[in-house]
């Protein structure tokens, strides 16, 4: 049964995540507009579940045995954190290359997770480690420069720099990671920031322009892909907290996207927790130091996870996106009473709208009764 369940696995990941996309058409026979959001969303549940499901002492293949199977790879990435054998990642790394595994970057997030929490686990081999991964597809190095920088190593910049020479076709890529114009898994935007008052007017009149914003990771399932990954290769709580982190966005009901991702982690979390009891017992001893509204969420997840309830959690959390993309957001039902106030109060200014928080910037000054229609169309999206 381990061995048929760690198959499907690996068609799921080899074939671009045919089981997500079999999820995706479930969901969305019942909920057309859910089932298309959370298909990408829910999509690493299959393969966490399924990987969690085989025993951590499941065997382990030989550093230098050769990697036959998705079958294969599975087993071994599912036995790692029980068993640690990072001199067969080069290996794994190099069949996953052939098996194309690396070609849709929507879908691998997983792996670049994996490699990169070994990479981190393990800094006196990382360097050795790299040099023998660097013999795959170069069209698909940009794997490995996004694990070394996620790796969390102190050095991953030298790391970089000392093998741009054998990653030539991505040296753009390099020279960005290395100059901070491409984030690390240090720089997740946990909480999107909503510009205040002054911030709007700066915008409205582009003062300051010229500034230039940090790079950061924006919260998306692609994100909790290789948060996933690294717990994997780890079993450590720094990626667990990271995703607990986003739980919030689960609360997100102006944003399908940010309600979208909060949900992905809520599930997550709770279904890998009904099979690894010591994601629970970590998960358990989390949420004792967590904000009110975080805790909150995670005794849910928690609650979910014991009483083996994922069935509910689910479809809450398909019905509340559901529920946003038929009704709109909170702020834009708040304002449902917006176009009593008549066209002269909304053809007063671009600034002074920016400035009372009526209109959202990006919006070009129109006068009239299509200011109304604008704002809201904007707002919609």
């Amino acid at each position: 049964m381990v061995a048929q369940q760690n198959l499907v696995a690996g068609r799921f990941i080899a074939h671009h995540s045919a089981t997500r996309l079999s999820a995706a058409r479930y969901f969305a026979a019942r909920h057309p507009v859910a089932g298309h959001l959370l298909g990408a969303a829910f999509g690493l549940l299959a393969l966490v579940a399924l990987l969690t499901a085989a025993p951590a002492d499941a065997a382990v293949p030989q550093p230098n045995a050769p990697v036959a199977s998705t079958d294969t790879i599975l087993k071994w990435i599912n036995a790692y954190r029980g068993r640690p054998e990072p001199n067969g990642l080069p290996e794994v790394v190099r069949a996953l290359s052939e098996m194309q595994a690396f070609k849709d970057a929507g879908t691998c997030g997983a792996y670049i997770g994996f490699i990169a929490g070994v990479l981190g686990a393990n800094p006196h081999r990382a360097e050795a480690l790299i040099g023998r991964m660097l013999s795959i597809e170069p069209a698909d190095q940009w794997v490995l420069i996004r694990a070394i920088a996620y790796s969390g190593l102190p050095n991953w910049k030298i790391l970089l720099l000392k093998y741009a020479d054998r990653m030539s076709t991505r040296s753009g890529m390099i020279d960005k990671y290395v100059d901070g114009k491409l984030p690390t898994l240090d720089q997740i935007a946990y909480q999107p920031n909503k510009p205040g008052m002054f911030d709007k007017i700066k915008l409205a009149l582009k003062i300051g322009d010229d500034h230039k914003t940090a790079a950061v990771i924006d919260p998306s399932p692609e994100l909790i892909d290789v948060l996933w990954g690294y717990y994997l290769a780890t079993g450590g709580y720094q990626p667990v907290g990271r995703i607990i982190k986003l739980l919030p966005l689960a609360s997100d009901h102006d944003s399908v996207d940010n309600l979208t991702t909060g949900s992905a982690a809520k599930f997550t979390l709770a279904s890998n927790a009904v099979r690894d009891l010591h994601l629970l017992a970590m998960l358990k001893r989390a949420v004792k130091t967590q904000p009110e509204a975080t805790a909150k969420i995670l005794n849910d997840v928690i609650d979910t996870a014991e009483n083996v309830d994922t069935v509910r959690m689910r479809k809450e959390s398909l019905a509340a996106i559901e529920e946003l993309k038929q009704k709109g957001p909170n702020s834009k039902r708040e304002l449902s009473g917006w176009g009593q106030v008549g066209q002269g109060a909304l053809s007063m200014g671009c600034v002074v709208a920016a400035a009372t928080g009526q209109i959202e910037l990006g919006i070009p000054c129109v006068l009239g009764g299509a200011a109304y229609s604008a704002g809201l169309q904007y707002m919609s999206h």
